[in-house]
């Protein structure tokens, strides 16, 4: 992989979202204004669900419309879009899924949220597959949606597929939002990648949207309105701390690699354990089962 670039940048935007209306429209004006007030911009990230909203209803194939009109907003302003996710109908299943949209237009992959919020986000099918893409002469990308932060085991795997950066759309419009962000600065640094974990508002969640640095340094945590957040990122400094030490002091990833033990608790998925077992079925509380 050839060296990064003196400068690479993603603008989160921590949008007002409607769960009513098409947000289509708002998000191109966004990345518009982006471009021109910040044309060092090479990547912009939405939230999660932030094109047609969290409705089921709007559901749609992908390819079709809704994605068809955000590689057109892509290709217009020359830039990386991931748009947050939308609703996808695949096989008979609904997906949250999110497109990865290059300069020119082109999807170059989706991502599926492995984890669906459940028991409460029902009727959503999990993704199966982790998705990580490059950004020519700059680096590896990984993509991870809302609940999956939650499991370390995600942004783990997307480290070791070479993902440099994960980008998070997420929705979260309810009160673990302070626990999320302390996810995201473990995540950053346990794994030692920059964390993009981009918020809606309105509809689209409560803000207080994060982006930590390779050594779990919050470069910026919005408050709880519509903002812009355009950061460079340095992976070349990445890299010399992933080779080196993260704070002048651990090297967590080599730690890692060359680890003696095991963990007994992904031998055999049939098999959890007497804790995990003993946790009863997957439904909300006081609901009939």
């Amino acid at each position: 992989m050839k060296p990064a670039p003196a400068r690479f940048a993603i603008a989160g935007v921590q949008m007002a979202v409607s769960a009513f209306d098409d947000n289509i429209a708002r998000m191109g004006r966004y990345v518009a204004h982006v471009r021109q007030r910040f044309p060092w911009v090479g990547m912009v990230l939405f939230s999660e669900l932030a094109p047609l909203g969290p409705s089921h209803d709007k559901a749609q194939p992908l390819p079709g419309d809704a994605e068809q009109r955000l590689c057109e907003i892509a290709r217009q302003h020359g830039v990386w879009l991931i748009p947050g996710s939308l609703f996808e109908t695949r096989d008979a299943a609904i997906y949250n899924t999110t497109p990865i949209i290059d300069p020119q237009g082109r999807v170059v992959d989706r991502f599926s949220k492995l984890f669906p919020f459940r028991p409460y986000e029902k009727g959503i099918a999990a993704g199966q597959r982790f998705v990580v893409f490059d950004v020519p002469h700059v680096g590896r990308f990984g993509i991870s949606i809302c609940y999956d932060m939650w499991f370390p085991e995600t942004t783990r795997q997307l480290m070791a597929m070479g993902a440099e950066v994960i980008l998070h759309p997420t929705m979260t419009d309810t009160i673990d939002r302070e626990a999320e962000l302390a996810i995201a600065r473990a995540s950053a640094i346990t794994n030692q990648v920059y964390f993009f974990d981009i918020n809606g508002v309105g509809d689209g969640g409560v803000g207080r949207s994060i982006v930590v640095d390779p050594a779990g340094y919050v470069l910026h945590q919005a408050g709880s309105g519509a903002e812009i957040i355009p950061i460079e990122i340095d992976l070349a400094r990445l890299r010399h701390e992933r080779e080196h030490v993260a704070r002048g002091l651990g090297q967590p990833l080599k730690s890692f690699r060359e680890r003696s033990c095991e963990f007994e608790v992904y031998r055999d998925r049939a098999q959890p354990g007497a804790t995990l077992a003993a946790l009863g079925p997957l439904v909300k509380p006081g609901e009939r089962h």
